[in-house]
C-alpha cells in the first residue's frame, strides 16, 4: 500500500516500467515452446536465465503489468550471487546492493547480541546484501530483455493447463484475448497465490505461526551502518519484536510485530502505521526528517507441496513452498530451486540424460526447505511466540542475557546456509570423504590471486578438479570417454592452477579442502560436489556421470 494521494506504482525512489500484452497475431504465429514458466517475479526470470545458459529457449509468463510492489524480499546471500553470476547477472547488484556481515540484537534497548556472519578473504562475495525488490526483478529483467531465448509475455494469465503425451497445453487470457500455447514443460513460479498450484489441485501443508507483522518501507537519511537490527520488548513496541535493515537510495526496511488481536484493517491505516513508524524512529535515536513509501502486511509459515514435481509440471520459489522470513530464506531458497530445477531440466532436453534425472528435484529442494523449516521455526518461534508457554521461555532467555552474553545467543536468527544434498539427491552418496571435501556441498570458494577465486575457473556444466599429477593423454582419454554424458565437461587440472596462479595457490587450495595432493573432485553446474576421490580414479569417474547423471553409455 501507497500513502494518500500517491498512485499504486508511484514510487520515491522507483521508476516501474509498463509492458503490454503481444498481438494475437504475434501469439498465434508462435504458440509451441520448449519450456513455459509462469511468474516473471525473480524466481522465475532467474529460472529462464538458468535454462538460458544451457541453450534452451522458453517463454514468460505473467498476469501483471510490471514488477512486484514494495521492498518485499531484500536480502541475497553469497551463494546466490554465485548463481546471479553464472546466469551473467550479477555485476549491477554489485554496484547497488549494500553489503553486510553483523546483526545486533537489544533488549529493553541494552545490546545483548552481536553476531558476524562467517567471512574470510577466500570468499569472492560477502555473505549478506541488502536490495529492494523492484530492483532484483528490475536487475533481472535486464538480462532477459537482452537474451533471444526467453519470450517474456506480460498481462498475461495462465488460466489452463492439460496434460497430453507429450507436453502440455496452456490456456492463456490476455488484454487482447484467449489463445492455447503447447510446451514440452511447465515450470511453475506464480508466487504464494500460485494459479498454477490451483489449477493442478494441489495444496500446500504445513503450519501457520500466530504472530503477524508490518513492513513499511522509509525514506530518510539515517547513518546507522547496514547491520541487521532486532529489538525485542523496546519501549516503541512493548512486548514484540521490531527488525530494521538498511537498504540503497537511502531506504530503511522496518518490520514490526503486531499485538495480538488488532485487526488487519486497523494494523494498516495509514494513520496508525505513521505513528508506529514515528515512535520506532524516537526508540532507535532518529530525529530527522523522514518519508513513508510503501507498507504490507504478513504471518510466518512453514508450508510446502508434498512432491515438487506433477507430471510435466515442476514447481519452484513460493509456489512449492512458503518460508517465514525470519533468516532471509524466501528469495534465496527460490533462486536454489530454480537453478536446481533449470540444468537438470536442460539436460533432459538437450538429450544427456533421461526424466529420472528430475526424480531427485523434489528430495534436494523440499529436503532444503524441510531443513529451513526447522532452523526457521526455532526463529519463529523466538520471534513470534506460540503459546504462553513458549513466550515464558523466551522472556526468560532475554532476562538471562541483560547478564549474561550466552544467553543472547538464544536470539541469533541463524541465517540461511545452502543445504547440504544427501540421499535421494543426484549425488552419489556413499563415497567416502577426502579431507574437509562434504560430497553433496557446495565447493568451498579459494582466492588464487588478487581478480581471480576457484570458483572463476568452474566450467558452465559439470567440472572436474584435479589436483594431481597426471598424464595429459589420460586426461584427454577420459574428456572422450565422458563426451556423451558431458560433451562441455571442463578440466581443471593442477598442473594447469601451478602455471598460472603459482604453488602457493595450489596449497591454498589443499588447506581449504584439507586434501592432499592427487585429489580429485567432480562438481555439477551448480558449484555441489558430488564426487570425490583421494587420488585419480578415471573409472570411478565414469560410473559417477553415468550412472548418476547420464542415460546414454560411453564409448
Amino acid at each position: 500500500m501507497r500513502p494518500a494521494g500517491k498512485g499504486e506504482f508511484e514510487s520515491l525512489y522507483f521508476k516501474y516500467p509498463i509492458f503490454a500484452a503481444p498481438s494475437l497475431e504475434h501469439v498465434f504465429d508462435r504458440n509451441q515452446f520448449k519450456v513455459a514458466i509462469v511468474g516473471a517475479g525473480p524466481v522465475g526470470m532467474f529460472a529462464a536465465l538458468t535454462l538460458a545458459r544451457f541453450g534452451v529457449p522458453t517463454v514468460l509468463f505473467d498476469n501483471k503489468n510490471t514488477f512486484n510492489d514494495g521492498s518485499r524480499a531484500i536480502c541475497l546471500q553469497r551463494s546466490s550471487y554465485h548463481a546471479l553470476e553464472r546466469v551473467g547477472a550479477v555485476a549491477p547488484f554489485i554496484e547497488k546492493a549494500l553489503g553486510w556481515t553483523t546483526g545486533r540484537t537489544f533488549y529493553r534497548g541494552q545490546k545483548i547480541l552481536e553476531f558476524q556472519m562467517p567471512h574470510t578473504d577466500s570468499e569472492k562475495y560477502l555473505p549478506m546484501y541488502n536490495i529492494q525488490q523492484q530492483y532484483i526483478e528490475q536487475f533481472l529483467w535486464n538480462a532477459v530483455d537482452a537474451c533471444d531465448l526467453i519470450e517474456t509475455r506480460w498481462c498475461s494469465e495462465v488460466v489452463g493447463i492439460s496434460d497430453s503425451t507429450s507436453g502440455t497445453r496452456l490456456t492463456i487470457n490476455d488484454t487482447n484475448g484467449r489463445y492455447k500455447c503447447d510446451v514440452e514443460w511447465v515450470l511453475a513460479a506464480d508466487g504464494a497465490r500460485s494459479s498454477v498450484r490451483t489449477i493442478r489441485g494441489k495444496r500446500l501443508n504445513g503450519k501457520n505461526f500466530p504472530g503477524r507483522y508490518v513492513i513499511a518501507d522509509v525514506q530518510m537519511d539515517h547513518n546507522y551502518p547496514t547491520i541487521r537490527r532486532a529489538l525485542f520488548d523496546s519501549k516503541s513496541n512493548p512486548d514484540k519484536t521490531i527488525l530494521i535493515h538498511r537498504q540503497p537510495d537511502n531506504l530503511w526496511r522496518i518490520d514490526y510485530q503486531l499485538p495480538e488481536g488488532q485487526a488487519e484493517e486497523e494494523a494498516i491505516r495509514e494513520a496508525n502505521i505513521r505513528e508506529n513508524v514515528a515512535r520506532i524512529l524516537v526508540d532507535i535515536g532518529y530525529k530527522g526528517d523522514w518519508e513513508l513509501e510503501w507498507w504490507s502486511i504478513y504471518s510466518a509459515n512453514t508450508l510446502a507441496l508434498d512432491d515438487y514435481r506433477d507430471e510435466r509440471v515442476i514447481f519452484i520459489g513460493d509456489s512449492a513452498h512458503i518460508v517465514p522470513i525470519f533468516g532471509v530464506r524466501g528469495l534465496n531458497n527460490g533462486l536454489a530451486d530454480a537453478e536446481n530445477a533449470g540444468w537438470k531440466l536442460a539436460r533432459v532436453l538437450n538429450g544427456l540424460s533421461d526424466e529420472s534425472l528430475l526424480d531427485s528435484y523434489t528430495p534436494e529442494r523440499r529436503g532444503a526447505t524441510l531443513d529451513i523449516f526447522e532452523n526457521a521455526s526455532k526463529s519463529a518461534r523466538f520471534m513470534t511466540p506460540p503459546t504462553k508457554g513458549w513466550t515464558l521461555m523466551r522472556d526468560a532467555a532475554l532476562s538471562l542475557s541483560l547478564d549474561h552474553q550466552w544467553a543472547g545467543e538464544f536470539a541469533n536468527p541463524r541465517q540461511m546456509e545452502p543445504f547440504i544434498y544427501f540421499e535421494g539427491g543426484a549425488v552419489l552418496s556413499n563415497l567416502p570423504s577426502v579431507g574437509s571435501v562434504v560430497i553433496g556441498a557446495i565447493l568451498p570458494n579459494e582466492r588464487l590471486s588478487e581478480n581471480t577465486h576457484l570458483s572463476d575457473l568452474l566450467g558452465n556444466s559439470f567440472t572436474l578438479l584435479v589436483l594431481g599429477d597426471v598424464n595429459p593423454v589420460e586426461l584427454d582419454s577420459l574428456k572422450a570417454s565422458l563426451h556423451n554424458v558431458d560433451p562441455q565437461l571442463t578440466l581443471i587440472t593442477n598442473s594447469k592452477i601451478r602455471e598460472r596462479f603459482g604453488d602457493n595457490a595450489l596449497k591454498r587450495i589443499h588447506s581449504r579442502l584439507g586434501t592432499q595432493t592427487g585429489a580429485t573432485l567432480m562438481i555439477r553446474p551448480d558449484d555441489y560436489i558430488v564426487g570425490a576421490w583421494g587420488v585419480y580414479a578415471p573409472d570411478d569417474i565414469v560410473m559417477l556421470m553415468t550412472a548418476a547423471f547420464g542415460k546414454n553409455g560411453v564409448n
